[in-house]
């Protein structure tokens, strides 16, 4: 059956993103209005509105499952995309749309629960020979039980949240010493975040490289990957900055890890999409980490490199169509680099820089992608994820698409809140990030200065802070004045103040 309408149960650049492949296919599309975002750009672009301005609920409105469905059977929707996020990885949310016979585009609501839960995950990954890091084969249930595994697998390790990702839930431990407190700490935040204070061990790799495969099946036992995406551009396990594919990686090893991921994504009967994510260590050793099931934010970078519409596949396969590729049929061509644009400060470690967007321009190119969910006077509010934009570069080579993502950058301008566009620029220019000498660690312990700066900036520096104070003058016509403003003005000021010149 053709789906003919679909509600994207999200919000911001991948409903945008959703919008537009469905709009191409044909399928009508809902947005969801909220009380926090009531003006989005999103609502201008789907065909029509769901109205959930009237939320009096504690809970946030694109979590409350029942009143989604309720919407989507009062409207009759015929099926849901809920992006990335809560509802695209809750077996639950699954679940009831497959008892209202809504149609869930993504996997069933039991490989969501077997891969969501990192234990259950890891003992697939064994039975299947996925190579796995050394830990607990469970749960573990105190600190005591925690200490004896670290003992024989020896330190550091490392313990994570049983029901989640994302960083969260997730603590290192060095010593024997240190684990009571880790093991609380860990347990307190996967409980916070998860409902669910469940944690496991393992042996921690120190300074990995992050390695995840694109995995896709069908509801006909059809399976393919599309290449992997490097993804070791992290800063306190949120990823900044992707690329496929991976410099890391040789057709062996790319043969190896992929056909691993497929047998996960076999284990499960996995059907949509699927990301299938890897530690690799300094020998070139792979260990599984964890599945997600659900579209990933940076899967545009194996669009760009596989020529495919992963979205497109997700609703072909959602309504009961073949996939049309089969792995000979997968070519990787060329190398894809995603930069997420935050809007965040970076000077100020990195904390949210919220306000209204007063002007932003795009750059603009062939092999340029921009996916956003923003445009000009677009707010930027503190209750949801802070990104405005995600760049997305294509050329034939990894020098060149780094080159073509830098000069991309310095076309990208954004008035009004502050970003991570400097520091983007920043990590590309970094001699090591160029040779691809990087690993997890490289923010932490390469990046001692984390500002782009133009040469002429420290020659514009002392313009610009005249030109403040003249204005200051001119306008405000006070008797008072501060002589220690613009004496030291941060980069990301000045990126923005020279642009608007």
């Amino acid at each position: 059956m053709k789906i003919k309408s679909l509600l994207i149960a999200n919000r911001g650049e991948i409903a945008v993103r959703i919008d537009a492949t469905a709009k191409r296919m044909g399928i009508k599309t809902f947005g969801i209005k909220t009380q926090k975002e009531s003006n989005a750009y999103y609502l201008r672009v789907v065909d029509e509105i769901v109205d959930f301005t009237d939320t009096v609920e504690e809970l946030p409105e694109f979590l409350d499952i029942e009143r989604i469905i309720a919407a989507v059977k009062s409207h009759n929707i015929q099926a849901i995309h809920p992006g990335y996020g809560f509802l695209a990885e809750s077996p639950y949310f699954a679940k009831r749309c497959e008892e209202e016979n809504i149609i869930f585009i993504g996997p069933s609501a039991s490989a969501i629960y077997k891969m969501g839960n990192k234990t259950i995950a890891k003992q697939i990954a064994t039975k299947h020979k996925v190579p796995l890091l050394q830990g607990s084969i469970g749960n573990v249930k105190n600190p005591q039980e925690a200490i004896v595994i670290a003992d024989k697998i020896g330190y550091p390790v490392i313990l994570k949240a049983a029901a989640g990702g994302g960083g969260r839930g997730m603590r290192i431990v060095e010593k024997a010493s240190q684990m009571e407190k880790m093991f609380k700490m860990a347990t307190s935040e996967a409980e916070k975040a998860f409902n669910d204070p469940s944690v496991f061990i393992e042996k921690y790799v120190r300074n990995p490289r992050h390695i995840e495969f694109q995995v896709f099946g069908d509801k006909f036992g059809n399976f393919i990957h599309l290449g992997e995406r490097e993804c070791s551009i992290q800063r306190k396990h949120q990823k900044l900055i992707e690329e496929s594919p991976s410099s890391a990686l040789n057709d062996k090893l790319r043969k190896e890890m992929g056909e691993a991921a497929i047998r996960i994504a076999q284990a499960v009967d996995y059907y949509s999409a699927g990301t299938v994510e890897f530690l690799l260590d300094a020998d070139k050793n792979f260990y599984f980490m964890e599945m997600n099931t659900r579209i990933q934010v940076e899967h545009p970078v194996t669009e760009m490199v596989t020529d495919t519409d992963l979205i497109e596949l997700q609703i072909r396969v959602a309504q009961n169509e073949k996939l049309p590729l089969k792995q000979k049929d997968v070519q990787l061509n060329g190398w894809a680099i995603e930069c997420r644009i935050n809007a965040e400060d970076v000077q100020g470690g990195f904390s949210p820089s919220i306000g209204t967007i007063q002007k932003i321009v795009y750059p603009r190119s062939k092999n340029i992608r921009i996916d956003t969910g923003v445009i000009d006077m677009s707010v930027v509010t503190p209750y949801y994820d802070s990104m405005v934009a995600k760049l997305i570069v294509h050329a034939e080579t990894r020098e060149k698409a780094l080159l073509a993502c830098v000069n991309a950058l310095k076309k990208f301008w954004v008035k009004g809140i502050k970003t991570t566009i400097p520091f983007c620029i920043q990590v590309l220019n970094h001699k090591k990030f160029k040779k691809g000498d990087f690993n997890t660690s490289f923010i932490e312990k390469e990046m001692d200065q984390i500002f782009h700066q133009e040469e002429e900036y420290e020659m514009l520096a002392a313009y610009v802070a005249a030109f403040d104070f003249a204005a200051e003058l001119e306008n405000e016509r006070t008797t008072f004045v501060n002589f220690e403003q613009g004496k030291n003005i941060s980069p990301w000021v000045l990126n923005k103040r020279i642009r608007s010149i």
